[in-house]
Protein backbone atom coordinates (compact mmCIF):
# COMPACT_ATOMS: atom_id res chain seq x y z
CA UNK A 1 0.00 0.00 0.00
CA UNK A 2 1.51 3.32 -0.73
CA UNK A 3 1.73 5.43 2.42
CA UNK A 4 0.30 8.49 1.12
CA UNK A 5 -2.50 7.61 -1.96
CA UNK A 6 -3.19 4.59 0.41
CA UNK A 7 -3.55 2.30 -2.53
CA UNK A 8 -2.92 -1.09 -3.24
CA UNK A 9 -0.47 -3.06 -5.87
CA UNK A 10 -0.90 -6.90 -5.40
CA UNK A 11 1.23 -9.80 -6.13
CA UNK A 12 -0.46 -12.83 -7.39
CA UNK A 13 1.11 -16.42 -8.30
CA UNK A 14 -0.31 -19.59 -9.31
CA UNK A 15 2.30 -22.02 -7.59
CA UNK A 16 5.95 -21.39 -6.18
CA UNK A 17 8.03 -20.83 -9.21
CA UNK A 18 5.30 -20.45 -10.97
CA UNK A 19 3.63 -17.48 -13.37
CA UNK A 20 2.79 -14.02 -11.44
CA UNK A 21 0.50 -11.22 -12.13
CA UNK A 22 0.34 -7.67 -10.72
CA UNK A 23 -2.81 -6.45 -10.13
CA UNK A 24 -2.73 -1.91 -10.52
CA UNK A 25 0.95 -0.80 -9.99
CA UNK A 26 0.57 2.39 -8.01
CA UNK A 27 3.44 2.01 -5.88
CA UNK A 28 5.67 1.66 -4.41
CA UNK A 29 6.36 -1.96 -6.29
CA UNK A 30 9.78 -2.57 -5.59
CA UNK A 31 9.02 -4.65 -2.87
CA UNK A 32 6.58 -6.98 -5.14
CA UNK A 33 9.57 -6.72 -7.65
CA UNK A 34 11.84 -8.53 -5.52
CA UNK A 35 9.54 -11.12 -4.18
CA UNK A 36 8.97 -11.94 -8.00
CA UNK A 37 12.63 -12.46 -8.01
CA UNK A 38 13.24 -14.07 -4.66
CA UNK A 39 10.13 -16.86 -5.32
CA UNK A 40 11.64 -17.34 -8.71
CA UNK A 41 8.41 -16.13 -10.66
CA UNK A 42 7.31 -15.28 -13.95
CA UNK A 43 5.50 -11.74 -14.07
CA UNK A 44 3.47 -12.90 -16.83
CA UNK A 45 1.06 -9.78 -16.99
CA UNK A 46 -0.16 -6.65 -15.47
CA UNK A 47 -3.97 -6.29 -14.69
CA UNK A 48 -4.91 -2.79 -14.38
CA UNK A 49 -8.36 -1.59 -12.65
CA UNK A 50 -8.35 2.03 -14.03
CA UNK A 51 -6.05 4.80 -15.75
CA UNK A 52 -5.52 6.91 -12.40
CA UNK A 53 -2.11 8.03 -11.40
CA UNK A 54 -2.35 6.15 -7.85
CA UNK A 55 -3.05 3.16 -9.81
CA UNK A 56 -0.36 3.51 -12.37
CA UNK A 57 2.23 5.14 -11.41
CA UNK A 58 5.01 2.86 -11.12
CA UNK A 59 3.64 1.34 -14.33
CA UNK A 60 6.84 2.37 -16.14
CA UNK A 61 9.05 0.82 -13.50
CA UNK A 62 6.93 -2.63 -13.89
CA UNK A 63 7.40 -2.26 -17.79
CA UNK A 64 11.38 -1.40 -17.84
CA UNK A 65 12.16 -4.69 -15.38
CA UNK A 66 9.49 -6.72 -17.17
CA UNK A 67 8.81 -6.14 -21.06
CA UNK A 68 7.32 -9.20 -21.74
CA UNK A 69 4.58 -9.09 -18.88
CA UNK A 70 1.51 -8.57 -20.53
CA UNK A 71 -0.13 -5.07 -19.70
CA UNK A 72 -3.72 -5.34 -19.89
CA UNK A 73 -6.64 -2.48 -19.41
CA UNK A 74 -10.20 -1.51 -20.53
CA UNK A 75 -9.79 0.10 -23.89
CA UNK A 76 -12.08 3.36 -22.62
CA UNK A 77 -8.99 3.29 -20.02
CA UNK A 78 -6.85 4.35 -22.67
CA UNK A 79 -3.60 3.31 -21.14
CA UNK A 80 -1.35 3.03 -23.86
CA UNK A 81 0.66 -0.16 -24.94
CA UNK A 82 -1.94 -1.75 -22.96
CA UNK A 83 -3.91 -4.87 -24.33
CA UNK A 84 -7.59 -4.55 -24.34
CA UNK A 85 -9.77 -6.20 -21.39
CA UNK A 86 -12.75 -5.47 -22.22
CA UNK A 87 -15.74 -6.38 -19.38
CA UNK A 88 -17.16 -9.83 -19.89
CA UNK A 89 -13.44 -11.36 -21.39
CA UNK A 90 -11.64 -14.63 -19.40
CA UNK A 91 -7.89 -14.74 -19.87
CA UNK A 92 -5.58 -17.18 -17.79
CA UNK A 93 -1.92 -15.65 -16.33
CA UNK A 94 -0.63 -19.18 -15.63
CA UNK A 95 -2.56 -20.89 -14.14
CA UNK A 96 -4.76 -18.22 -12.62
CA UNK A 97 -8.17 -17.89 -14.37
CA UNK A 98 -8.78 -14.30 -14.60
CA UNK A 99 -12.65 -13.26 -15.25
CA UNK A 100 -12.91 -9.72 -16.13
CA UNK A 101 -15.81 -7.31 -14.44
CA UNK A 102 -16.79 -4.14 -16.50
CA UNK A 103 -17.85 -1.62 -13.21
CA UNK A 104 -17.98 1.96 -14.47
CA UNK A 105 -18.79 4.70 -12.51
CA UNK A 106 -15.44 6.07 -11.01
CA UNK A 107 -13.90 5.85 -14.51
CA UNK A 108 -15.58 5.08 -17.64
CA UNK A 109 -13.05 1.43 -18.06
CA UNK A 110 -12.97 0.54 -14.55
CA UNK A 111 -12.69 -2.96 -14.40
CA UNK A 112 -12.94 -5.59 -11.24
CA UNK A 113 -10.88 -8.82 -11.54
CA UNK A 114 -12.18 -12.33 -10.42
CA UNK A 115 -9.52 -14.22 -9.92
CA UNK A 116 -10.23 -17.79 -10.07
CA UNK A 117 -13.32 -17.34 -8.90
CA UNK A 118 -12.69 -16.62 -5.05
CA UNK A 119 -11.24 -13.33 -4.87
CA UNK A 120 -12.23 -9.99 -6.65
CA UNK A 121 -9.97 -7.07 -6.76
CA UNK A 122 -12.75 -4.16 -6.95
CA UNK A 123 -10.13 -1.06 -7.51
CA UNK A 124 -12.08 2.18 -6.64
CA UNK A 125 -15.65 0.92 -7.35
CA UNK A 126 -16.28 -0.78 -3.78
CA UNK A 127 -13.97 -0.23 -0.59
CA UNK A 128 -14.26 -1.92 2.78
CA UNK A 129 -17.43 0.18 4.12
CA UNK A 130 -17.39 2.72 1.38
CA UNK A 131 -18.02 3.18 -2.02
CA UNK A 132 -15.83 5.12 -4.84
CA UNK A 133 -16.64 8.39 -6.13
CA UNK A 134 -18.05 9.49 -9.24
CA UNK A 135 -16.24 13.52 -9.44
CA UNK A 136 -12.67 12.05 -10.35
CA UNK A 137 -11.44 12.22 -13.93
CA UNK A 138 -13.42 9.98 -16.10
CA UNK A 139 -16.07 9.23 -14.13
CA UNK A 140 -19.40 8.66 -15.46
CA UNK A 141 -22.46 8.50 -13.14
CA UNK A 142 -24.13 7.43 -9.58
CA UNK A 143 -26.31 5.06 -11.31
CA UNK A 144 -23.52 3.47 -13.05
CA UNK A 145 -21.70 2.92 -9.82
CA UNK A 146 -24.78 1.53 -7.69
CA UNK A 147 -25.29 -1.00 -10.45
CA UNK A 148 -21.80 -1.83 -10.75
CA UNK A 149 -21.51 -2.58 -7.27
CA UNK A 150 -25.05 -3.73 -6.71
CA UNK A 151 -25.94 -5.73 -9.68
CA UNK A 152 -22.21 -7.49 -10.68
CA UNK A 153 -20.22 -7.13 -7.32
CA UNK A 154 -22.82 -7.92 -4.58
CA UNK A 155 -23.56 -10.79 -6.58
CA UNK A 156 -20.76 -13.19 -6.43
CA UNK A 157 -21.00 -15.73 -3.90
CA UNK A 158 -20.77 -14.50 -0.51
CA UNK A 159 -17.85 -16.24 0.49
CA UNK A 160 -15.90 -14.33 -2.53
CA UNK A 161 -12.72 -12.18 -0.69
CA UNK A 162 -12.66 -8.44 -2.19
CA UNK A 163 -9.49 -6.51 -2.27
CA UNK A 164 -9.81 -3.04 -2.78
CA UNK A 165 -7.92 -0.76 -4.43
CA UNK A 166 -7.30 1.21 -1.18
CA UNK A 167 -6.47 -0.21 2.38
CA UNK A 168 -8.52 -3.02 3.52
CA UNK A 169 -10.12 -6.50 2.26
CA UNK A 170 -13.59 -7.52 3.00
CA UNK A 171 -15.72 -10.32 1.65
CA UNK A 172 -18.97 -9.36 -0.34
CA UNK A 173 -21.14 -11.25 2.62
CA UNK A 174 -19.93 -8.14 5.05
CA UNK A 175 -20.38 -5.77 2.37
CA UNK A 176 -23.81 -7.00 2.10
CA UNK A 177 -24.41 -6.71 5.50
CA UNK A 178 -22.62 -3.91 6.87
CA UNK A 179 -21.27 -1.30 3.89
CA UNK A 180 -23.82 2.04 4.84
CA UNK A 181 -24.39 2.90 1.18
CA UNK A 182 -25.34 -0.88 0.49
CA UNK A 183 -27.81 -1.08 3.54
CA UNK A 184 -29.87 2.06 2.21
CA UNK A 185 -29.92 0.83 -1.61
CA UNK A 186 -31.19 -2.56 -0.24
CA UNK A 187 -33.63 -0.25 1.94
CA UNK A 188 -32.66 -2.16 5.29
CA UNK A 189 -31.97 1.91 6.33
CA UNK A 190 -33.96 4.74 5.88
CA UNK A 191 -32.58 7.81 3.22
CA UNK A 192 -31.51 11.15 5.28
CA UNK A 193 -33.22 14.15 4.29
CA UNK A 194 -30.83 17.01 5.75
CA UNK A 195 -30.33 19.60 4.06
CA UNK A 196 -26.54 20.53 3.16
CA UNK A 197 -23.95 22.43 0.86
CA UNK A 198 -22.22 19.88 -1.68
CA UNK A 199 -18.80 21.23 -3.69
CA UNK A 200 -21.00 24.77 -3.18
CA UNK A 201 -24.45 23.88 -3.85
CA UNK A 202 -27.49 23.62 -1.96
CA UNK A 203 -28.29 19.49 -1.96
CA UNK A 204 -29.92 16.89 0.27
CA UNK A 205 -27.53 14.89 2.14
CA UNK A 206 -29.05 11.41 1.99
CA UNK A 207 -26.18 9.48 3.24
CA UNK A 208 -21.95 10.78 5.15
CA UNK A 209 -20.47 7.40 5.35
CA UNK A 210 -17.06 6.53 7.29
CA UNK A 211 -14.54 6.26 4.03
CA UNK A 212 -11.34 4.05 3.81
CA UNK A 213 -8.74 6.92 4.30
CA UNK A 214 -10.63 8.21 7.91
CA UNK A 215 -12.30 10.91 6.37
CA UNK A 216 -15.76 10.19 5.07
CA UNK A 217 -17.94 9.94 1.74
CA UNK A 218 -20.88 11.60 1.12
CA UNK A 219 -24.05 10.72 -0.97
CA UNK A 220 -25.81 13.48 -1.88
CA UNK A 221 -29.00 14.71 -4.06
CA UNK A 222 -29.13 17.91 -5.75
CA UNK A 223 -32.42 20.34 -6.58
CA UNK A 224 -33.31 18.37 -9.68
CA UNK A 225 -33.01 14.85 -8.56
CA UNK A 226 -29.65 13.80 -9.45
CA UNK A 227 -27.93 11.73 -7.06
CA UNK A 228 -23.80 11.74 -6.36
CA UNK A 229 -21.22 10.47 -4.56
CA UNK A 230 -18.06 12.92 -3.59
CA UNK A 231 -15.91 13.81 -0.72
CA UNK A 232 -17.46 14.07 2.87
CA UNK A 233 -14.69 16.63 3.32
CA UNK A 234 -16.72 18.75 0.39
CA UNK A 235 -19.89 18.44 2.84
CA UNK A 236 -21.07 21.33 4.56
CA UNK A 237 -24.26 19.84 6.85
CA UNK A 238 -27.43 22.64 7.59
CA UNK A 239 -28.63 25.62 5.32
CA UNK A 240 -26.75 27.67 3.42
CA UNK A 241 -25.45 30.89 4.96
CA UNK A 242 -28.01 33.26 3.77
CA UNK A 243 -30.79 31.11 3.49
CA UNK A 244 -30.36 29.67 -0.46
Amino acid sequence: MHEQFLSNTYLLADRPGGTAALVDAGGPVEPLLAAIEREALTLGCVLLTHRHHDHVAELGAVRERYPEAVVYAHPLEEIAGAEALPGGRSLRCGDLEVQSIHTPGHTEGMLALLVDGQDVFTGDTLFKGSVGGVRAPGHTTYEDLRESIMERLLTLPPQTRVHPGHTDPTTVADEWEGNPFVRVWRGLDPEGAEPCVALGESATLVLMAPDYDGGHKAWVRWSDGRDDIVPGSQVQRGEPVGGG
